[in-house]
Protein backbone atom coordinates (compact mmCIF):
# COMPACT_ATOMS: atom_id res chain seq x y z
CA UNK A 1 0.00 0.00 0.00
CA UNK A 2 1.41 3.34 -1.06
CA UNK A 3 1.73 6.00 1.62
CA UNK A 4 -0.02 9.26 0.79
CA UNK A 5 2.02 12.46 0.68
CA UNK A 6 0.99 14.42 3.78
CA UNK A 7 3.38 17.33 3.22
CA UNK A 8 2.03 20.81 3.84
CA UNK A 9 3.65 23.43 1.61
CA UNK A 10 4.41 26.89 2.94
CA UNK A 11 2.90 29.60 0.75
CA UNK A 12 3.91 32.63 2.81
CA UNK A 13 4.82 33.41 6.37
CA UNK A 14 5.46 36.15 8.83
CA UNK A 15 7.37 36.53 12.05
CA UNK A 16 4.76 37.48 14.66
CA UNK A 17 7.10 37.78 17.65
CA UNK A 18 10.90 37.87 17.88
CA UNK A 19 11.92 37.26 21.49
CA UNK A 20 15.24 36.53 23.15
CA UNK A 21 14.45 32.79 23.36
CA UNK A 22 11.54 32.15 21.01
CA UNK A 23 10.38 33.29 17.62
CA UNK A 24 6.67 32.92 16.84
CA UNK A 25 5.68 32.45 13.20
CA UNK A 26 2.35 32.45 11.39
CA UNK A 27 2.46 30.71 8.02
CA UNK A 28 -0.14 30.10 5.35
CA UNK A 29 0.17 26.55 4.01
CA UNK A 30 -1.28 24.49 1.21
CA UNK A 31 -2.70 21.23 2.52
CA UNK A 32 -2.34 17.94 0.61
CA UNK A 33 -6.00 18.12 -0.50
CA UNK A 34 -5.52 21.57 -2.04
CA UNK A 35 -7.10 23.70 0.71
CA UNK A 36 -5.23 26.48 2.50
CA UNK A 37 -4.77 26.77 6.25
CA UNK A 38 -2.75 28.72 8.81
CA UNK A 39 -0.01 27.32 11.03
CA UNK A 40 1.28 29.16 14.08
CA UNK A 41 4.52 27.74 15.40
CA UNK A 42 7.45 28.53 17.66
CA UNK A 43 11.04 28.38 16.45
CA UNK A 44 13.33 27.17 19.26
CA UNK A 45 17.14 26.79 19.14
CA UNK A 46 17.08 23.33 20.75
CA UNK A 47 18.39 22.21 24.11
CA UNK A 48 20.45 19.59 25.91
CA UNK A 49 19.87 17.84 29.22
CA UNK A 50 21.94 15.44 31.34
CA UNK A 51 21.37 12.81 34.01
CA UNK A 52 24.44 13.38 36.23
CA UNK A 53 25.09 10.43 38.57
CA UNK A 54 27.53 10.56 41.47
CA UNK A 55 29.15 7.53 43.15
CA UNK A 56 26.68 5.55 45.21
CA UNK A 57 23.92 5.99 42.60
CA UNK A 58 23.17 9.57 43.69
CA UNK A 59 21.57 11.82 41.08
CA UNK A 60 22.21 15.56 40.81
CA UNK A 61 18.98 17.44 40.10
CA UNK A 62 17.94 21.07 40.08
CA UNK A 63 14.86 22.57 41.67
CA UNK A 64 13.55 25.75 40.13
CA UNK A 65 10.38 27.78 39.82
CA UNK A 66 8.77 27.49 36.38
CA UNK A 67 6.66 30.55 35.70
CA UNK A 68 4.29 29.07 33.05
CA UNK A 69 3.04 26.42 35.52
CA UNK A 70 3.34 28.59 38.63
CA UNK A 71 5.34 26.14 40.72
CA UNK A 72 8.70 24.56 41.38
CA UNK A 73 9.89 21.52 39.49
CA UNK A 74 12.60 18.94 40.06
CA UNK A 75 14.57 18.34 36.86
CA UNK A 76 17.82 17.15 35.39
CA UNK A 77 20.18 20.02 34.47
CA UNK A 78 19.36 21.41 31.03
CA UNK A 79 19.48 24.47 28.86
CA UNK A 80 19.17 25.86 25.37
CA UNK A 81 21.86 25.58 22.74
CA UNK A 82 23.84 28.72 22.03
CA UNK A 83 24.50 29.58 18.36
CA UNK A 84 27.11 27.19 16.92
CA UNK A 85 27.18 25.05 20.07
CA UNK A 86 26.89 21.27 19.82
CA UNK A 87 24.43 19.45 22.08
CA UNK A 88 27.34 17.83 24.00
CA UNK A 89 29.02 21.20 24.55
CA UNK A 90 25.72 22.64 25.75
CA UNK A 91 25.20 19.72 28.15
CA UNK A 92 28.63 20.18 29.70
CA UNK A 93 28.18 23.95 30.01
CA UNK A 94 24.72 23.70 31.56
CA UNK A 95 25.77 21.14 34.19
CA UNK A 96 28.73 23.34 35.18
CA UNK A 97 26.59 26.49 35.29
CA UNK A 98 23.68 24.96 37.18
CA UNK A 99 25.39 22.51 39.52
CA UNK A 100 29.11 23.32 39.74
CA UNK A 101 30.04 19.82 38.58
CA UNK A 102 32.21 19.30 35.52
CA UNK A 103 31.60 16.45 33.10
CA UNK A 104 34.54 14.40 31.93
CA UNK A 105 32.51 12.28 29.51
CA UNK A 106 28.95 11.89 28.25
CA UNK A 107 26.85 9.07 26.83
CA UNK A 108 24.22 10.04 24.29
CA UNK A 109 20.75 8.77 25.22
CA UNK A 110 18.97 10.17 22.15
CA UNK A 111 16.73 13.14 21.51
CA UNK A 112 13.04 13.96 21.39
CA UNK A 113 10.75 16.58 19.93
CA UNK A 114 8.92 18.28 22.76
CA UNK A 115 5.57 19.34 21.29
CA UNK A 116 5.43 18.89 17.52
CA UNK A 117 2.04 20.57 17.20
CA UNK A 118 3.47 24.04 17.74
CA UNK A 119 7.27 24.03 18.06
CA UNK A 120 10.38 22.61 16.42
CA UNK A 121 12.17 22.31 19.78
CA UNK A 122 14.38 19.25 20.11
CA UNK A 123 16.06 18.23 23.36
CA UNK A 124 19.21 16.10 23.23
CA UNK A 125 19.58 13.80 26.23
CA UNK A 126 22.78 12.56 27.85
CA UNK A 127 23.95 10.48 30.81
CA UNK A 128 27.16 10.69 32.80
CA UNK A 129 28.61 9.02 35.85
CA UNK A 130 31.93 10.75 35.18
CA UNK A 131 31.67 13.99 37.18
CA UNK A 132 34.17 16.11 39.01
CA UNK A 133 33.29 18.81 41.54
CA UNK A 134 34.16 22.39 40.72
CA UNK A 135 36.91 24.25 42.59
CA UNK A 136 34.68 24.78 45.64
CA UNK A 137 33.00 21.40 45.83
CA UNK A 138 29.37 21.74 44.77
CA UNK A 139 29.39 25.51 44.71
CA UNK A 140 28.85 26.83 41.23
CA UNK A 141 32.08 27.98 39.65
CA UNK A 142 30.35 29.51 36.64
CA UNK A 143 26.85 30.08 37.98
CA UNK A 144 23.43 30.10 36.36
CA UNK A 145 22.15 32.78 34.02
CA UNK A 146 21.34 36.08 35.79
CA UNK A 147 17.57 35.49 35.50
CA UNK A 148 17.82 31.86 36.63
CA UNK A 149 17.32 30.94 40.28
CA UNK A 150 17.67 27.30 41.24
CA UNK A 151 18.97 25.01 43.92
CA UNK A 152 20.97 21.83 43.53
CA UNK A 153 19.58 18.72 45.18
CA UNK A 154 21.02 15.23 45.28
CA UNK A 155 18.75 12.22 45.61
CA UNK A 156 19.40 8.47 45.55
CA UNK A 157 18.52 6.99 42.17
CA UNK A 158 15.84 4.80 43.75
CA UNK A 159 14.13 7.90 45.17
CA UNK A 160 14.19 9.70 41.80
CA UNK A 161 12.60 6.67 40.12
CA UNK A 162 9.97 6.49 42.88
CA UNK A 163 9.17 10.20 42.45
CA UNK A 164 8.73 9.67 38.70
CA UNK A 165 6.48 6.64 39.30
CA UNK A 166 4.37 8.55 41.83
CA UNK A 167 3.96 11.62 39.61
CA UNK A 168 6.05 13.86 41.86
CA UNK A 169 8.45 14.54 38.98
CA UNK A 170 6.44 15.61 35.93
CA UNK A 171 9.14 17.25 33.80
CA UNK A 172 9.07 15.48 30.42
CA UNK A 173 12.79 15.69 29.64
CA UNK A 174 13.62 14.19 33.02
CA UNK A 175 11.15 11.33 32.68
CA UNK A 176 12.21 10.55 29.10
CA UNK A 177 15.91 10.69 29.99
CA UNK A 178 15.47 8.21 32.85
CA UNK A 179 13.37 5.92 30.65
CA UNK A 180 16.04 5.91 27.92
CA UNK A 181 18.88 5.43 30.41
CA UNK A 182 17.07 2.43 31.91
CA UNK A 183 16.40 0.98 28.43
CA UNK A 184 20.12 1.29 27.64
CA UNK A 185 21.09 -0.43 30.92
CA UNK A 186 22.80 2.62 32.42
CA UNK A 187 20.62 2.75 35.55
Amino acid sequence: MEKPDLTEKKLRGSLVYDGSLLKVHRDEVLLPGGKKSAREWIDHPGAAAVIPVLPGDRVVLVRQFRYPIGRETLEIPAGKLDPGESPAECAKREVAEETGFYLNSLQNLGAFLTTVGFTNEIIHLFYTADLAPGPSGRQRAIGPDEDEHLSVVIHPLSEVLRMIDEGLILDAKTIIAFFLAQRKGLL
